[in-house]
């Protein structure tokens, strides 16, 4: 099975569609790690251990890691290697947000889908559409275009009016569908925009949509899920990160994730 057959086939086993994300800051860690060498490392392994039976992906958000200078990047490989130890089909993105031309590109696609053997890859579409050209190349892998993004500014650019009354958004959508199917490519659509689903789903009505902004940014599971096509799986990965990794700082920290993620995974199996 290629990867999105695999997604798909987790998706329906396990009736849900939660990514768990693991922006993981050392700043923010129970006081009960302070004992470990690599307490980035040993709280996402208990998180992932803990949400591993309600997720169908991981996301590492980059930035934390690359943050941390080179103990950031070994916690951030160690993660990924724990993650495939313990379920090889699961999918697992590198949350990077890459977007250059030419051989930046091809390089920023080497180091986060090769080197780092990453599922997938979250880009920025925005400089054009060939730029996705090395990212699109890798085999086996997703790229992740940024489509409509949850963040409040994303009105600035994406939500602007062309010349027809077309947002910008979705003439970037439509775009990107045509240069790409769904084995290959993904877009980015915040919970935070439920107004636009449908008429997003008109127009990208295979591809799986990355969801991020459930939980602390505002984001609901149901309007997500409403928005999907009746008698399939549905084609979304739902993100949630604070709202799980957060949702207890006590020595039983992994617990409270568990639950947490299991509270979700059963809101999304009712749509399932």
């Amino acid at each position: 099975m290629d990867k999105l057959e695999l997604l798909l086939d987790q998706m329906s086993t396990k009736q849900s569609c939660l990514c768990v994300g693991l922006d993981t800051d050392p700043n923010k860690l129970p006081e009960s790690l302070s004992y470990a060498d690599d307490a980035v490392f040993e709280f996402n392994r208990r998180i992932v251990e803990a949400t591993l039976p309600y997720a169908v992906a991981f996301k590492l958000n980059t930035a934390f890691y690359e943050a941390q200078g080179i103990q950031g990047l070994l916690s951030l490989e160690k993660t990924l290697n724990f993650i495939k130890s313990q379920n090889a089909s699961i999918l697992v993105i590198a949350d990077a947000k890459r977007g250059d031309i030419g051989n930046t590109a091809e390089a920023y696609a080497k180091a986060w889908l090769q080197h780092w053997p990453f599922d997938a890859l979250t880009v920025s579409p925005y400089m054009g559409m060939e730029t996705l050209n090395p990212y699109l190349a890798m085999e086996n892998t997703f790229t992740i275009a940024l489509g409509f993004t949850s963040n409040p500014g994303a009105e600035d650019i994406q939500g602007k009016l062309l010349n027809d009354g077309t947002p910008v958004y979705l003439e970037v959508l439509r775009q990107l569908a045509q240069k790409a199917g769904p084995q290959k490519l993904m877009m980015v659509v915040g919970a935070t925009r439920p107004s636009a689903f449908l008429e997003i789903r008109r127009i990208v009505p295979d591809h799986v949509l990355l969801v991020p902004g459930i939980g602390a940014q505002g984001g609901k599971v149901e309007d997500v899920m409403r928005a999907e096509h009746p008698g399939r799986t549905p084609r979304v990965l739902i993100n949630a990160s604070r709202s799980i990794m957060h949702a207890g700082m006590e020595k039983d920290f992994d617990q409270k994730a568990g639950e947490a993620a299991q509270r979700l995974q059963q809101e999304m199996a009712r749509f399932m």
